[in-house]
């Protein structure tokens, strides 16, 4: 009999699949692999910095067989998690990504250039949603209720630290997850000079 999948915690062994789940879903909620030749580039971004600082509020979606299929990352306080993005983490990559001296010439420098920014994540308009998350789920787990799911066990985690709001940042282009998240309650924040992106909110609390 084929087991139920269910949300749980991360824990480290999940490690290779977080990876291959952003990589999968980093362009517009599809595969990114074309765009960002180093299968490591993305993760190390955007997934494995939030595992590595903030465990306590990370936690996947298990197919139930033990694979972790989706996951939703948070952070309690951007500006902390940027502070320590700085100095705990990077050092630790930058080896393997060193800065781009110039312009940006190709996507994966692009991201390079976010990896060595961290301080952009900590906005003087997003004070009063001071954490922010990730969520991404592979294809094939998606549009099932399992992303909401995700969303209120990060929620209930964040609430119950006393965080009053989250915020996250998108591409206007991945119109599936703009509908995705307003029926989660979030709504677009003001940001000046956002670029192609949106900034959206919502309070932790989680009801019904």
């Amino acid at each position: 009999m084929k087991n139920t999948p269910f949300v749980r915690p991360y824990r480290s062994s999940d490690r290779e699949a977080l990876g291959h789940i952003c990589v999968m879903t980093a362009h517009q909620g599809q595969d990114s692999s074309s765009l960002y030749p180093d299968r490591e580039l993305m993760p190390s971004i955007f997934a494995y910095p939030y595992v590595h600082l903030e465990p306590d509020f990370a936690f996947v979606l298990d197919d139930g067989e033990g694979t972790a299929v989706g996951y939703v990352l948070g952070v309690p306080d951007t500006p902390g998690f940027a502070a320590r993005f700085r100095t705990e983490w990077l050092p630790g990559v930058a080896d393997r990504y060193p800065p781009v001296d110039g312009a940006a010439r190709t996507p994966s420098e692009e991201m390079i250039g976010l990896l060595h920014t961290p301080e952009r994540m900590a906005r003087d308009e997003l004070a009063d949603f001071p954490a922010h998350l990730h969520i991404d789920l592979l294809p094939p787990w998606q549009g099932r209720g399992y992303g909401r799911t995700l969303m209120r066990t990060l929620l209930d985690a964040l609430h119950k630290h006393d965080v009053p709001a989250v915020h996250l940042c998108m591409v206007r282009a991945n119109t599936a997850a703009r509908a995705f998240y307003d029926r989660l309650g979030f709504w677009q924040l003001t940001v000046p000079d956002p670029g192609p992106v949106w900034y959206l909110g919502r309070s932790t609390t989680v009801s019904g």
